[in-house]
């Protein structure tokens, strides 16, 4: 490995380590490596251009201000409504809609965040109410808010596609049956979990409750529909999908529901814009060291090392897998994904693995992050709601973590569940 590699990893290494923000880890080690490479510095301004000249892109913002709009205003509600009428009789009934109701909400907005916040300040409430635990009701938010990224609109898929040149829409479609296979095996473990608590069951099953509950959500219902429907049938790109789901999410929440005021728009486009900002300089930074990673061979030293360890593609899976959930502990999923991906992609071909399947299994792994400590962001968020102390709190997630991992070795063992529908599009 040359010189210039060297510095790129390991002052990218060394400033994460003493706490530099992500971005200017990247930046830092890229400038770095230009210096002691004997490129010019006009590389760095070059790449960062043209990683934002991107359609793609222009969906980030569009689906993060989408996830505004719908968690602010009634639409959580009335998914909530809807999930109840149809499993709030079964033992733990509460807990099914949890996860169900995360599963519809993540169809919408794509946010992990978005998706714990919405859907954790009517349940948490709700289920104290029936005495579930608190770390129990806080873990189950947690751990549905993983949910966000996987089932398509997917953010992390965006950044995944950019990073690799994929197809976003092969990346989403993807996502689709790992992501409904989760919500099952979530609410059978629920299930599982009420029976062996002794829970009871908070009412009776009533079908005249479900078609007005089905009104009562239906337009929120029909957004993943249009969105997918429309992406899927050719109707619109991901990129103008984004766009869609703005404006539907506008109209009903707005217009139709009236429960968003147009006063309250503008607090929501300037903290997407901020959020939005963050977001670009992190994949601009990405790119950077992207490009570097592979002008320097970076990718094909590291898979003559992994090859001596890792023989055969299944070796190579269970090595990644190690390498993302310890990531994914520590860091953001989006920040590994656009650091790793470059370097993992390649390297996934040579063993024969196919790519869309390798996309949806490492950002499915990364996803378990998102409710892993230490970093956990969206148990800090389902934790900020109830209150309830993390280290409680991860005592009550690792059935559903455990369940999770199932899923993720199902992706790598049926690729089937994540090539299926990408083959249609």
């Amino acid at each position: 490995m040359s010189t210039a590699a060297i510095v790129l990893l390991v002052v990218m290494l060394a400033c994460i380590t003493i706490g530099v923000p992500i971005s200017w880890s990247l930046m830092l080690s890229s400038l770095g490596a230009v210096i002691v490479g004997g490129l010019s510095p006009a590389v760095l301004c070059q790449r960062l251009f043209t990683s934002m000249d991107a359609t793609s892109m222009l969906a980030v913002p569009c689906f993060l201000v989408a996830g505004d709009i719908m968690a602010k205003g009634s639409i959580s509600q009335r998914l909530v409504e809807f999930a109840d009428s149809i499993f709030g009789s079964f033992r733990g009934g509460l807990a099914i809609v949890t996860i169900v109701t995360c599963g519809i909400f993540a169809a919408l907005t794509g946010s992990a965040l978005a998706t714990a916040a919405a859907i954790g300040t009517i349940m948490i409430p709700a289920m104290n109410d029936k005495k579930y635990p608190k770390a129990y009701t806080t873990a189950l938010v947690a751990i549905g808010g993983t949910l966000g990224p996987v089932i398509p609109p997917s953010v992390v898929f965006i950044f995944y596609a950019q990073a690799t040149n994929l197809s976003v829409v092969k990346l989403f479609m993807s996502g689709v049956l790992p992501g409904i296979i989760s919500v099952i095996l979530l609410s059978i473990m629920a299930v599982i979990i009420a029976i062996k608590s002794g829970m009871k069951k908070e009412k009776d099953f009533d079908a005249n409750k479900i078609l007005p509950a089905l009104k009562h959500a239906f337009l929120a219902l029909l957004m993943p529909f249009i969105i997918l429907g429309g992406i899927y049938c050719g109707i619109f790109t991901a990129t103008e999908s984004a766009a869609v789901a703005v404006i539907y999410g506008l109209v009903v929440s707005v217009i139709v529901y009236k429960d968003v005021k147009p006063s309250e728009l503008l607090d929501m486009f300037m903290g997407t814009a901020k959020t939005t900002g963050n977001l670009m300089v992190l994949i601009a930074a990405a790119n950077v060291f992207g490009y570097l990673a592979s002008f320097y061979n970076i990718p094909n030293y590291l898979t003559g090392i992994v090859t001596k360890y890792a023989p055969n593609a299944a070796m190579f899976m269970i090595f990644v897998a190690i390498i993302l959930l310890i990531c994914g502990m520590f860091m953001e999923a989006t920040a590994v994904t656009v650091i790793l991906a470059p370097i993992l992609h390649p390297m996934a071909l040579k063993y024969g693995i196919d790519p869309i399947m390798f996309a949806c299994f490492m950002v499915f792994i990364l996803c378990i992050g998102i409710a892993t400590p230490p970093f956990a962001p969206s148990m800090f968020v389902a934790c900020g709601i109830s209150k309830e102390p993390v280290a409680n709190v991860s005592k009550s997630i690792m059935p559903f973590i455990f369940v999770q991992l199932i899923v993720t070795a199902m992706i790598a063992l049926i690729p089937f569940l994540s090539t299926w529908l990408p083959r249609f599009v």
